[in-house]
């Protein structure tokens, strides 16, 4: 008895639960509410089939408990029962499958008028790119990726001059206007998922997936790798951005395509050495580094992340947070660097300095810093050399007292709290690994010794 009661109350609780509970899909933002309307035909059928079994079996339990002269009745066939039971259980999965079946034709055949936009993913950031003015977009291989052409796209193709390119977490799409997204991964399996438009799909090596949608509501959504894409998978985020059409074509008018990012200049460190004097007073002559000022040694990093960093001075993403406060200080600095022009000089002259190691100030556990450094490697290289395609800088050889500081920067929320600082929200989400500042100390002391 006490047993059925148990069930009964169970069912009761879970019905409760399920109309009480604020965790319920998001407001959608697109075409696709008949993915909802399924969804909810599946509730109701497995719900109703819950309930009536679990009541069912409270009542069987309550019926034919054990009693001294109770007798068993054996009846090894009953066709009327199997009839019923395979007539309702057929009932029910039609119920459940045919809804399914008719989103499912509309979710694979395309609108002829769908605008076309490229999803890249790879270990752990997004990309995209749009067809230019041809409408084509131009073929890509991964042989051709670098640091220079991430999209791997070629350049003999005339097709693909026109490409434009966002190498960025956050896209951009217009309002009430079919968009087909073809989805293509760079390294492993990924998923691209958006909750409010209700649709999601797998990008797999090696091939080119879709989704279609229209969207309903201007806004910024959050995109999620909803596949096991390997470690710290969950911190793989982007956005996109439901715009009005005219602010949508602002936007997009003024991302870069690719002919205009082969054609970019290279930079010139002779132009870059006077726009490295302001630098110097911190950083030193020679780009070593100062503790004093709490500038870190630039000589010998990746041009492509302090390209990247200074850009994030320049727009807000670091040096914001009032507590940031030697990010405070580079914000001003960093918007001296007036163009990207001015950005590449500066980093052609600091290729040209000397790459010295620095004096090491850290002292931890190297050989627990080893086995902690396992999840960094993922991302910054086994021997921290820094590996471009996943957005992870130089470590080895580098301001060894830096690296302490922005790890508690990040576990602080001080770095990487900004909303579109999309590889920053995933290193702090990564240091949180580091539970105390020995940790932290322990794996710079490894680092040193790479």
């Amino acid at each position: 008895m006490p047993l059925a009661v148990v069930i009964i109350l169970l069912v009761v609780a879970t019905i409760i639960f399920h109309f009480a509970s604020p965790w319920w899909f998001t407001p959608i933002a697109s075409n696709w509410g008949a993915i909802d309307t399924t969804v909810n035909i599946t509730i109701w059928v497995t719900g109703v089939v819950f309930i009536a079994v679990n009541l069912f079996l409270a009542y069987v339990i309550v019926k034919y408990r054990h009693k001294d002269d109770g007798r068993a009745h054996y009846e090894p066939e009953n066709t009327k029962l199997e009839v019923w039971l395979t007539s309702i259980t057929a009932l029910g999965v039609a119920a459940m499958l045919a809804p399914g079946l008719f989103v499912w034709a509309d979710f694979v055949n395309v609108p002829e008028d769908a605008a076309e936009v490229e999803v890249v993913g790879q270990q752990w950031r997004w990309s995209y790119r749009f067809p230019g003015a041809d409408g084509v977009f131009g073929s890509t291989d991964i042989p051709n990726m670098s640091v220079d052409n991430p999209f791997g796209i070629s350049p003999d193709d005339p097709a693909g001059q026109d490409d434009i390119l966002v190498n960025d977490n956050t896209v951009h799409v217009p309002l009430n206007k079919p968009i087909k997204f073809l989805l293509r991964s760079k390294d492993v399996l990924h998923d691209f998922a958006v909750a409010e438009f209700r649709v999601k799909m797998d990008l797999v090596p090696g091939m080119v997936t879709y989704i279609w949608l229209t969207p309903t509501k201007t806004g910024t959504y959050d995109i999620l790798c909803e596949e096991l894409c390997g470690m710290a998978h969950y911190a793989m985020r982007g956005a996109v951005v439901v715009n009005e059409e005219n602010e949508f074509d602002s936007w997009l008018s003024e991302q870069p395509t690719f002919a205009q990012t082969v054609a970019r200049p290279v930079g010139d460190p002779v132009a870059g050495q006077a726009f490295f004097a302001v630098c110097a007073a911190c950083h030193g002559p020679q780009g070593e580094g100062n503790l004093a000022l709490n500038a870190p040694k630039t000589a010998g990093q990746e041009g492509w992340y302090i390209k990247k960093q200074i850009n994030s001075f320049k727009s807000g993403f670091r040096g914001a947070h009032k507590d940031d406060i030697y990010g405070l200080q580079m914000a001003p600095m960093a918007a001296i660097l007036v163009d990207e022009n001015a950005i590449d000089n500066v980093i052609a002259y600091i290729n040209t300095l000397p790459d010295n190691p620095p004096e090491t100030s850290v002292t931890g556990d190297a050989a627990r810093g080893e086995k902690l450094y396992t999840t960094c490697a993922a991302c910054h290289g086994r021997q921290g050399q820094g590996i471009w395609s996943q957005d992870a800088p130089r470590l080895a050889g580098m301001t060894d007292w830096y690296l302490v500081q922005q790890l508690k920067n990040f576990k602080a929320g001080v770095r990487g709290d900004h909303a579109s600082d999309f590889q920053g929200r995933q290193m702090a989400l990564l240091s949180l690994m580091l539970k105390d500042e020995q940790a932290i100390h322990d794996i710079v002391a490894y680092i040193n010794t790479l």
